[in-house]
Protein backbone atom coordinates (compact mmCIF):
# COMPACT_ATOMS: atom_id res chain seq x y z
CA UNK A 1 0.00 0.00 0.00
CA UNK A 2 1.44 3.13 -1.10
CA UNK A 3 0.78 6.50 0.71
CA UNK A 4 0.84 9.86 -0.01
CA UNK A 5 0.54 13.65 2.24
CA UNK A 6 -2.17 15.37 3.14
CA UNK A 7 -2.33 18.71 1.80
CA UNK A 8 1.18 20.28 2.42
CA UNK A 9 0.91 19.04 5.75
CA UNK A 10 3.65 16.22 7.49
CA UNK A 11 1.42 13.60 7.35
CA UNK A 12 1.09 10.69 5.15
CA UNK A 13 -1.38 8.30 4.97
CA UNK A 14 -2.09 5.10 2.64
CA UNK A 15 -3.80 5.39 -0.39
CA UNK A 16 -6.95 3.85 0.62
CA UNK A 17 -8.77 4.89 4.00
CA UNK A 18 -11.65 2.99 5.68
CA UNK A 19 -14.94 4.77 6.07
CA UNK A 20 -17.06 3.49 9.70
CA UNK A 21 -19.90 5.13 8.57
CA UNK A 22 -21.87 1.73 9.17
CA UNK A 23 -20.57 0.76 12.28
CA UNK A 24 -22.68 0.81 15.18
CA UNK A 25 -25.79 0.31 12.97
CA UNK A 26 -25.40 -1.97 10.33
CA UNK A 27 -22.08 -3.73 12.03
CA UNK A 28 -22.29 -4.56 15.19
CA UNK A 29 -18.64 -4.03 17.36
CA UNK A 30 -17.27 -7.37 16.52
CA UNK A 31 -18.04 -7.05 12.80
CA UNK A 32 -16.77 -3.37 12.63
CA UNK A 33 -13.81 -5.11 14.57
CA UNK A 34 -13.23 -7.78 11.88
CA UNK A 35 -13.21 -4.84 9.08
CA UNK A 36 -10.85 -2.61 10.92
CA UNK A 37 -8.40 -5.63 11.61
CA UNK A 38 -8.11 -6.80 7.38
CA UNK A 39 -8.06 -3.12 6.57
CA UNK A 40 -5.19 -2.90 8.92
CA UNK A 41 -3.60 -5.75 8.18
CA UNK A 42 -3.59 -5.40 4.83
CA UNK A 43 -1.97 -2.27 5.20
CA UNK A 44 -4.65 0.70 5.70
CA UNK A 45 -3.38 2.88 8.25
CA UNK A 46 -6.17 5.82 7.84
CA UNK A 47 -9.78 5.76 9.40
CA UNK A 48 -12.09 8.10 9.04
CA UNK A 49 -15.18 8.99 11.33
CA UNK A 50 -17.51 11.67 12.66
CA UNK A 51 -19.25 12.55 15.72
CA UNK A 52 -22.24 11.89 14.25
CA UNK A 53 -22.10 8.49 13.06
CA UNK A 54 -23.39 5.98 11.79
CA UNK A 55 -25.59 7.05 9.00
CA UNK A 56 -28.15 7.21 8.70
CA UNK A 57 -27.49 9.48 11.61
CA UNK A 58 -30.30 8.46 14.26
CA UNK A 59 -30.42 9.73 18.22
CA UNK A 60 -30.63 6.18 19.38
CA UNK A 61 -27.07 5.24 17.54
CA UNK A 62 -25.53 8.29 17.40
CA UNK A 63 -21.76 8.28 18.89
CA UNK A 64 -21.60 4.63 18.62
CA UNK A 65 -19.07 4.70 15.74
CA UNK A 66 -16.10 6.85 17.58
CA UNK A 67 -16.99 4.72 20.65
CA UNK A 68 -16.46 1.52 18.58
CA UNK A 69 -13.08 2.93 16.87
CA UNK A 70 -12.36 3.74 19.99
CA UNK A 71 -11.97 0.13 21.52
CA UNK A 72 -10.50 -1.05 18.70
CA UNK A 73 -7.82 1.43 18.34
CA UNK A 74 -7.04 0.99 22.66
CA UNK A 75 -4.43 -1.87 21.73
CA UNK A 76 -2.72 -0.29 18.97
CA UNK A 77 0.26 1.67 18.74
CA UNK A 78 -1.44 5.01 18.44
CA UNK A 79 1.13 6.55 15.89
CA UNK A 80 0.41 3.57 13.67
CA UNK A 81 -2.86 4.34 13.07
CA UNK A 82 -3.83 8.11 11.06
CA UNK A 83 -7.68 9.09 13.07
CA UNK A 84 -10.05 11.52 11.10
CA UNK A 85 -13.07 12.73 12.74
CA UNK A 86 -15.56 15.55 12.45
CA UNK A 87 -17.42 17.99 14.12
CA UNK A 88 -20.94 18.24 12.61
CA UNK A 89 -21.96 21.95 11.29
CA UNK A 90 -25.19 22.96 11.09
CA UNK A 91 -28.58 21.12 9.11
CA UNK A 92 -29.98 23.81 7.15
CA UNK A 93 -32.85 23.29 7.53
CA UNK A 94 -33.58 19.90 5.62
CA UNK A 95 -31.49 17.96 8.40
CA UNK A 96 -31.46 18.86 12.00
CA UNK A 97 -28.34 16.35 13.66
CA UNK A 98 -28.96 14.78 16.48
CA UNK A 99 -26.24 16.10 18.57
CA UNK A 100 -26.04 18.31 21.25
CA UNK A 101 -30.24 19.02 20.68
CA UNK A 102 -30.11 19.99 17.01
CA UNK A 103 -28.34 23.14 17.51
CA UNK A 104 -24.88 22.52 16.16
CA UNK A 105 -22.93 24.97 14.33
CA UNK A 106 -19.06 25.74 13.36
CA UNK A 107 -18.24 28.18 16.52
CA UNK A 108 -15.98 28.16 19.08
CA UNK A 109 -18.41 26.36 21.79
CA UNK A 110 -19.43 23.52 19.68
CA UNK A 111 -16.70 22.84 18.07
CA UNK A 112 -14.97 23.06 21.95
CA UNK A 113 -17.69 20.94 23.40
CA UNK A 114 -17.29 18.21 19.73
CA UNK A 115 -13.37 17.62 20.49
CA UNK A 116 -13.60 16.53 23.98
CA UNK A 117 -16.43 14.21 22.84
CA UNK A 118 -14.74 12.37 20.48
CA UNK A 119 -11.32 12.49 22.27
CA UNK A 120 -13.39 10.72 25.13
CA UNK A 121 -15.07 8.60 22.77
CA UNK A 122 -12.11 7.80 20.79
CA UNK A 123 -10.01 6.84 23.85
CA UNK A 124 -7.06 9.14 22.62
CA UNK A 125 -5.43 12.41 23.27
CA UNK A 126 -5.40 14.29 19.50
CA UNK A 127 -6.69 13.62 16.62
CA UNK A 128 -5.03 13.75 13.15
CA UNK A 129 -7.22 15.36 10.97
CA UNK A 130 -10.50 16.82 12.25
CA UNK A 131 -12.50 18.20 9.73
CA UNK A 132 -15.76 20.53 9.42
CA UNK A 133 -18.60 18.29 8.66
CA UNK A 134 -21.38 20.52 6.55
CA UNK A 135 -20.13 24.17 6.06
CA UNK A 136 -21.99 27.46 7.28
CA UNK A 137 -21.45 29.54 4.98
CA UNK A 138 -23.15 32.35 6.28
CA UNK A 139 -21.61 32.37 9.45
CA UNK A 140 -17.86 32.66 8.04
CA UNK A 141 -14.91 31.00 9.12
CA UNK A 142 -12.68 33.47 11.29
CA UNK A 143 -14.19 32.44 14.50
CA UNK A 144 -14.26 28.23 13.20
CA UNK A 145 -10.94 28.82 12.04
CA UNK A 146 -9.34 30.29 15.06
CA UNK A 147 -10.69 27.82 17.26
CA UNK A 148 -9.78 24.75 15.28
CA UNK A 149 -6.15 26.69 15.50
CA UNK A 150 -6.10 26.50 18.75
CA UNK A 151 -7.26 23.27 18.88
CA UNK A 152 -4.16 22.83 17.06
CA UNK A 153 -2.01 24.57 19.18
CA UNK A 154 -2.82 22.68 22.26
CA UNK A 155 -1.76 19.38 20.31
CA UNK A 156 -5.51 18.09 20.27
CA UNK A 157 -5.80 18.46 16.74
CA UNK A 158 -2.30 17.90 13.90
CA UNK A 159 -4.45 19.28 11.23
CA UNK A 160 -7.69 20.27 9.79
CA UNK A 161 -9.88 20.25 6.78
CA UNK A 162 -13.43 20.57 5.65
CA UNK A 163 -16.34 17.96 4.51
CA UNK A 164 -18.67 18.66 2.01
CA UNK A 165 -17.31 21.89 0.60
CA UNK A 166 -17.41 24.31 -2.53
CA UNK A 167 -15.16 26.53 -4.43
CA UNK A 168 -16.49 29.55 -2.65
CA UNK A 169 -16.14 28.21 0.54
CA UNK A 170 -12.65 26.63 0.12
CA UNK A 171 -11.11 30.04 -1.31
CA UNK A 172 -12.30 31.55 1.52
CA UNK A 173 -11.45 29.51 4.17
CA UNK A 174 -8.07 30.17 2.22
CA UNK A 175 -8.24 34.24 2.33
CA UNK A 176 -8.98 34.12 5.64
CA UNK A 177 -6.71 32.39 7.01
CA UNK A 178 -4.11 33.39 5.03
CA UNK A 179 -4.82 37.24 6.40
CA UNK A 180 -5.66 35.91 10.27
CA UNK A 181 -2.89 33.65 10.40
CA UNK A 182 -4.84 31.33 11.22
CA UNK A 183 -4.22 27.02 10.45
CA UNK A 184 -5.81 26.33 7.23
CA UNK A 185 -7.43 23.26 5.65
CA UNK A 186 -5.16 20.76 4.47
CA UNK A 187 -8.38 18.26 2.60
CA UNK A 188 -11.79 18.50 1.40
CA UNK A 189 -13.74 15.08 1.59
CA UNK A 190 -16.35 15.07 -0.65
CA UNK A 191 -18.85 13.04 -2.96
CA UNK A 192 -16.40 11.72 -6.10
CA UNK A 193 -17.30 8.76 -8.30
CA UNK A 194 -17.38 8.00 -12.00
CA UNK A 195 -20.74 8.64 -11.29
CA UNK A 196 -20.37 11.98 -9.91
CA UNK A 197 -17.00 14.01 -11.47
CA UNK A 198 -18.07 17.30 -10.59
CA UNK A 199 -14.70 17.93 -8.45
CA UNK A 200 -12.50 17.34 -11.61
CA UNK A 201 -13.53 20.86 -12.23
CA UNK A 202 -12.75 24.07 -10.41
CA UNK A 203 -12.25 22.32 -7.06
CA UNK A 204 -10.21 20.22 -8.37
CA UNK A 205 -8.28 23.10 -10.34
CA UNK A 206 -8.17 24.57 -6.27
CA UNK A 207 -6.63 21.71 -4.31
CA UNK A 208 -3.76 21.21 -7.50
CA UNK A 209 -2.66 24.98 -6.89
CA UNK A 210 -3.33 26.11 -3.17
CA UNK A 211 -1.56 22.17 -2.68
CA UNK A 212 -4.73 20.56 -0.90
CA UNK A 213 -5.69 17.25 -0.66
CA UNK A 214 -8.76 15.51 -1.59
CA UNK A 215 -10.16 13.09 0.48
CA UNK A 216 -13.35 11.39 -1.99
CA UNK A 217 -16.26 9.52 -0.25
CA UNK A 218 -18.67 7.05 -2.26
CA UNK A 219 -16.41 6.34 -4.99
CA UNK A 220 -18.49 3.64 -6.03
CA UNK A 221 -21.56 5.99 -6.00
CA UNK A 222 -23.33 4.65 -2.76
CA UNK A 223 -22.98 1.06 -3.85
CA UNK A 224 -24.35 1.98 -7.44
CA UNK A 225 -20.82 1.07 -9.16
CA UNK A 226 -21.08 -2.51 -7.59
CA UNK A 227 -24.37 -3.19 -9.51
CA UNK A 228 -26.27 -3.84 -6.85
CA UNK A 229 -28.80 -1.86 -8.27
CA UNK A 230 -29.03 -2.93 -11.82
CA UNK A 231 -31.79 -4.43 -13.61
CA UNK A 232 -34.30 -3.19 -10.73
CA UNK A 233 -32.75 -4.73 -8.13
CA UNK A 234 -33.07 -3.53 -4.37
CA UNK A 235 -30.92 -5.88 -2.20
CA UNK A 236 -32.15 -6.17 1.55
CA UNK A 237 -30.13 -4.50 3.94
CA UNK A 238 -28.94 -1.40 1.23
CA UNK A 239 -28.69 2.13 1.98
CA UNK A 240 -31.15 3.12 -1.00
CA UNK A 241 -33.46 0.16 -0.18
CA UNK A 242 -34.06 1.47 2.71
CA UNK A 243 -34.42 4.99 1.53
CA UNK A 244 -36.60 4.12 -1.07
CA UNK A 245 -39.31 2.08 0.59
CA UNK A 246 -39.13 3.51 4.45
CA UNK A 247 -37.25 6.76 4.15
CA UNK A 248 -38.56 10.52 4.22
CA UNK A 249 -39.01 12.67 0.93
CA UNK A 250 -35.37 14.16 1.74
CA UNK A 251 -34.20 10.35 1.36
CA UNK A 252 -35.84 9.54 -1.57
CA UNK A 253 -34.89 12.19 -3.08
CA UNK A 254 -31.17 11.58 -2.19
CA UNK A 255 -31.64 7.89 -3.37
CA UNK A 256 -33.04 9.15 -6.85
CA UNK A 257 -29.68 11.59 -7.38
CA UNK A 258 -27.57 7.84 -7.11
CA UNK A 259 -30.05 5.30 -7.99
CA UNK A 260 -31.18 6.62 -11.57
CA UNK A 261 -31.27 5.68 -15.06
CA UNK A 262 -28.11 7.56 -16.28
CA UNK A 263 -26.23 5.95 -13.19
CA UNK A 264 -27.63 2.66 -13.85
CA UNK A 265 -25.77 2.46 -17.30
CA UNK A 266 -22.94 4.07 -16.31
CA UNK A 267 -22.85 1.26 -14.41
CA UNK A 268 -23.66 -1.28 -16.82
CA UNK A 269 -20.80 0.00 -19.06
CA UNK A 270 -18.20 -0.05 -16.57
CA UNK A 271 -19.12 -3.82 -15.38
CA UNK A 272 -18.55 -4.71 -18.83
CA UNK A 273 -15.41 -2.80 -19.05
CA UNK A 274 -13.94 -4.44 -15.54
CA UNK A 275 -14.88 -7.69 -17.00
CA UNK A 276 -12.58 -7.22 -19.97
CA UNK A 277 -9.81 -6.47 -17.75
CA UNK A 278 -10.08 -9.26 -15.56
CA UNK A 279 -11.33 -7.36 -12.18
CA UNK A 280 -14.19 -6.44 -10.54
CA UNK A 281 -15.62 -3.54 -10.99
CA UNK A 282 -15.83 -2.56 -7.26
CA UNK A 283 -11.65 -2.34 -8.04
CA UNK A 284 -12.28 -0.51 -11.15
CA UNK A 285 -14.03 2.47 -9.84
CA UNK A 286 -11.60 2.31 -6.15
CA UNK A 287 -8.53 2.21 -8.92
CA UNK A 288 -10.06 5.36 -11.00
CA UNK A 289 -11.02 7.53 -7.74
CA UNK A 290 -6.92 7.12 -5.87
CA UNK A 291 -5.62 7.67 -10.02
CA UNK A 292 -6.23 11.47 -9.93
CA UNK A 293 -3.27 14.02 -8.48
CA UNK A 294 -5.27 15.84 -6.24
CA UNK A 295 -6.07 12.39 -4.25
CA UNK A 296 -4.53 11.83 -1.30
CA UNK A 297 -6.61 8.58 0.17
CA UNK A 298 -9.89 7.32 -1.44
CA UNK A 299 -12.23 6.60 1.36
CA UNK A 300 -14.10 2.89 1.14
CA UNK A 301 -16.68 1.51 3.28
CA UNK A 302 -17.61 -2.17 3.96
CA UNK A 303 -19.90 -4.24 6.03
CA UNK A 304 -17.88 -7.39 5.86
CA UNK A 305 -14.48 -8.20 5.33
CA UNK A 306 -15.51 -9.69 1.63
CA UNK A 307 -17.15 -6.70 0.83
CA UNK A 308 -13.62 -4.79 1.79
CA UNK A 309 -11.62 -6.77 -0.64
CA UNK A 310 -12.70 -5.97 -4.25
CA UNK A 311 -11.29 -1.97 -2.64
CA UNK A 312 -8.49 -4.03 -1.09
CA UNK A 313 -7.48 -4.75 -4.46
CA UNK A 314 -7.34 -1.69 -5.88
CA UNK A 315 -4.06 -1.04 -3.78
CA UNK A 316 -1.37 -1.19 -6.05
CA UNK A 317 -3.72 -1.12 -9.46
CA UNK A 318 -2.63 1.28 -12.06
CA UNK A 319 -5.26 1.34 -14.87
CA UNK A 320 -3.76 1.75 -18.48
CA UNK A 321 -4.35 4.68 -20.69
CA UNK A 322 -6.82 2.63 -22.58
CA UNK A 323 -9.14 1.79 -19.91
CA UNK A 324 -9.04 5.60 -18.79
CA UNK A 325 -10.07 6.74 -22.07
CA UNK A 326 -12.85 4.14 -22.62
CA UNK A 327 -14.23 5.01 -18.83
CA UNK A 328 -13.88 9.29 -20.35
CA UNK A 329 -16.21 7.99 -22.89
CA UNK A 330 -19.01 6.16 -20.77
CA UNK A 331 -18.65 9.48 -18.79
CA UNK A 332 -19.25 11.51 -21.86
CA UNK A 333 -22.45 9.80 -22.71
CA UNK A 334 -23.96 9.63 -18.80
CA UNK A 335 -22.92 13.27 -17.80
CA UNK A 336 -22.74 14.27 -14.51
CA UNK A 337 -25.82 12.34 -13.52
CA UNK A 338 -25.80 13.51 -10.13
CA UNK A 339 -27.17 16.92 -8.49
Amino acid sequence: MNSRRLGSSGIFVSEICLGTMTFGAQLEEKASFEVMDHAYENGIDFLDTAEIYPVPPEIKYVHRTEEIVGKWLKDKDRSSVIIATKVVGPGHGWFRPPVRNGTTTLDRHHIRLAIEGSLKRLQTDYVDLYQTHWQDHDFGYEETLEALTELKQEGKVRMIGSSNENEWGAMKALQVAKEKGYSRYETIQNNFSINNRRFEDALGEICRREGMSLLPYSPIGGGVLSGKYNDGKLPDGARFTKYIKQGGERQREMSKRFVNDKTLATTAELMTLAEENGMDVVTLAVAWSKQHDFVASTIIGANSVEQLKPSLAAADLKLSDDVLKRIDAISAKYPYPMG
